[in-house]
């Protein structure tokens, strides 16, 4: 055992002595003054497990926050890059699609279109239809005149938007057939199967239509009909036809047997087929027509002013201005419209419908109804088998017989009747003939 030193044991002997006098000076506490020690540091206590607590908390709270803004970025990333429908393709039969995505018929048994999802498109013999956009949503078709049938394939990915006249007719998966007959201005929809959407110059606004429902509108008298029909009956008349059923429709063949006019197209996502860049003057009011926004388009008009409109639109706006106007009864600015399509754009398809259409529009007064006939005249000397020949040559027989008597016009009925001897007017035709 080491010994301490003399000057450690003093030391050590003076803090044991200074330690014995402050035990001796401090009274020893009560039980009172224990009870509220105990309390107090009870206190102290909680409150710091209560600070961990919310600590601990609000830790939890951030870590959620955090974690549900990671996993919206995440979503949101995750449907950018989400792999879209693929892209449509399409193979036509019977013709083929030209400039403008004008649908050209190689024959007489109308031009078929069959998409590779399923869906079918078959324009009937002397149908005028076009072919606006197709993409990995679907496609967009217009019928300028003449009957077609759709066979839709269901899908939650995609839609279908058929332009008949100035109607549009929205689908995801039905079987119907329309049609729209330019020169009486009558549309006719007819559903076999499914639901369709119908905007367009109608009153109440939009029409719905299931399954077994005829929708009829007549422009020149306001009328709109709808009638039920059974599912079956749904296709059949002389207007439209049977409907068409995969046994009859075209049946892939081999490549030796396939016929020359038939190609396959692949369209690129968002590719437009009849305009691939909006031209100068371009309002889009093909599309407004379609949607029955006639009002918005003769707006525009009276904003820009007539004379600029006439001048600076482009062919397309013009004739879409042209039907606008002339089912608002706006006969000058129909009239100013067809006469500049003719004059800016000669050598456009629509020149020889402008003529035509020009002679619907002198109709609309008892005092020009010698220029309408004109027009029809010259529309039947460019175009003899024209789309509207027998609609032209009906009209004419008609004005002639008011004009100038049932004698001068016995020779157009003749004529009428032995070129359409089926047409609209052959009944007015057999009662020249006929009459003294």
């Amino acid at each position: 055992m080491t010994t301490p030193s003399a000057g450690e044991s003093k030391g050590t002997r003076a803090l044991a002595a200074l330690t014995d006098l402050a035990c001796g000076s401090v009274a020893p506490p009560d039980p009172v003054r224990l009870d509220k020690g105990l309390q107090a540091l009870s206190v102290r206590l909680a409150a710091g497990k209560a600070r961990r607590t919310a600590l601990l908390r609000w830790s939890m709270v951030g870590t959620m926050a955090t974690a549900s803004v990671l996993g919206i970025l995440w979503f949101s990333r995750a449907r950018q890059h989400a792999p879209l429908p693929p892209t449509l393709a399409y193979r036509v039969e019977g013709g083929s699609v030209v400039d403008g995505g004008y649908l050209r018929e190689a024959g007489n048994g109308g031009v078929k279109l069959f998409f590779t999802e399923g869906t079918e498109f078959v324009l009937m013999p002397g149908t005028r239809g076009r072919l606006r956009t197709v993409d990995n949503l679907g496609a967009r078709i217009a019928i300028e005149n003449g009957t077609a049938s759709f066979q839709v394939t269901p899908s939650a990915e995609r839609r279908w938007l058929v332009e008949v006249g100035p109607f549009l007719v929205t689908v995801k998966g039905t079987v119907f057939t329309v049609s729209w007959d330019t020169s009486k201005e009558r549309f006719e929809l007819r559903l076999r199967h499914g639901q369709v959407v119908v905007s367009g110059p109608v009153s109440g606004g939009d029409i719905a239509l299931r399954t077994g429902q005829r929708l009829v509108v007549n422009l020149p008298t306001n009328e709109t009909l709808i009638t039920e029909q059974k599912p079956e009956e749904a296709w059949g008349d002389a207007t439209v036809g049977p409907a068409p059923r995969a046994a009859d429709l075209p049946q892939e063949r081999p490549a030796a047997e396939k016929p020359a006019e038939r190609k396959t197209i692949k369209a690129t996502p968002g590719a437009s087929l009849a305009v691939t860049a909006k031209v100068e003057g371009e309002h889009g009011w093909s599309e407004a027509l379609a949607a029955g926004k006639l009002d918005r388009i003769l707006a525009d008009v009276d904003r820009a002013g007539v004379r600029a409109t006439l001048e600076k639109a482009s062919s397309e706006d013009l004739f879409a201005l042209a039907d606008a106007a002339r089912y608002r009864r706006r006969v000058d600015l129909a009239r100013g419209a067809l006469l500049a399509e003719r004059r800016r754009f000669p050598g456009s398809a629509r020149t020889l419908d402008a003529a035509f259409l020009l002679g619907r529009v002198e109709e609309s007064s008892e005092r020009r109804l010698a220029h309408a006939i004109r027009w029809y005249d010259e529309y039947l000397a460019a175009a003899p088998t024209g789309t509207y020949a027998a609609e032209a040559l009906g009209r004419k027989m008609t004005l002639t017989s008011k004009l100038e008597g049932n004698a001068q016009a016995r020779a157009l009925a003749e004529d009428y009747l032995r070129r359409f001897p089926s047409g609209s007017y052959a009944g007015s035709a057999r009662a020249l003939r006929r009459a003294p």
